[in-house]
């Protein structure tokens, strides 16, 4: 009973280092923009499906292919971000919701069209399968984690890291910090709001090609993903507040592990434990884990 509980404990943390990892660039752009991007998820589906064509179509090693899954994911949302979504930031969130969600059909035809409504499989090396056994402490337990999902949690836990020492210790994260808090008093101090508007919105969008790209094993991968995904992440924002890292990443955590153990341990009502979940959460916390209300 108590290794089946850290089973379900693990997978739980590592589904919820995956919505976290997908999730933090729409925390951060939503607290800096204003923008309501329903469209989020296209970007990690975007970074999935450039995942399968290196692997399967050009054989490329597998770490290779997660950096140009955020290298595509980044530019496709650079330029959409000058093209298109600048036009919409002073716009009503109406108008924002009904723009975004047009795009994820798109984005859905699109994919459909060329890659056709299937699952896409994806090959992991043979060093990211299998288990790998570790001794409990103390417990005389034999514990196995899967190598993959191990793999999934080292590399969220380095981004974040990353994301961290970006946002604090250098002048780009403080021009986020300060655009975030008041954008027009930036503005003012001389920091160019539309130049960090564009290489946030390219590194959030980076980032959630790249969870797409490592969640093909875990989340699979087909044209509905944006839809099937969508009230996932805007969950993750909502609990956690936007415009941060720190509530974000809890509020995944918190929402993988009970998406986890709900479905493990009552598989009938296991969808609805996530839900009621946020609904208790957003009852003791109204403006987000953090206090910012989204």
């Amino acid at each position: 009973m108590l290794i089946n509980f850290i089973g379900v404990l693990f997978d739980g943390i590592a589904y919820g280092s995956l919505l976290f990892l997908i999730s933090v660039g729409l925390s951060v752009t939503m607290g800096l923009m204003n923008f309501i991007n329903l469209a989020h998820g296209a970007f990690a589906m975007l970074g999935g499906y450039v995942c399968v064509m290196l692997l399967s179509h050009l054989g490329l090693p597998f770490l290779l292919a997660l950096p140009l899954a955020f290298i595509a994911a980044a530019v496709v949302g650079v330029v959409l971000e000058r093209l298109l979504y600048r036009r919409l930031y002073q716009a009503s969130p109406l108008d924002q919701v009904l723009f975004s969600m047009g795009m994820v059909f798109m984005a859905v035809a699109a994919a459909t069209w060329v890659f056709g409504p299937s699952q896409q499989p994806v090959e992991l090396p043979g060093w990211l399968r299998g288990q790998v056994s570790l001794l409990g402490l103390g417990l005389n337990l034999n514990l196995s984690f899967g190598a993959y999902r191990l793999f999934l949690i080292a590399v969220v836990a380095l981004i974040t890291g990353a994301l961290g020492l970006l946002m604090r210790r250098t002048r780009f994260g403080a021009q986020i910090r300060a655009a975030v808090d008041n954008r027009q008093a930036a503005a003012g101090l001389g920091i160019n709001v539309g130049r960090v508007f564009s290489l946030t919105f390219a590194l959030g969008s980076g980032l959630a090609g790249l969870g797409g790209g490592l969640g093909i094993d875990v989340l699979g991968l087909d044209p509905t993903f944006p839809i099937k995904y969508m009230v996932y992440f805007l969950l993750v924002v909502v609990v956690g507040g936007a415009g941060t890292i720190r509530g974000p990443l809890i509020a995944a955590l918190i929402l993988g592990v009970a998406d986890v153990t709900g479905k493990y341990y009552v598989p009938g009502a296991g969808a609805f434990v996530i839900y009621a979940l946020m609904v208790l959460l957003l009852i003791l916390f109204p403006a987000g884990l953090t206090g910012r209300r989204v």
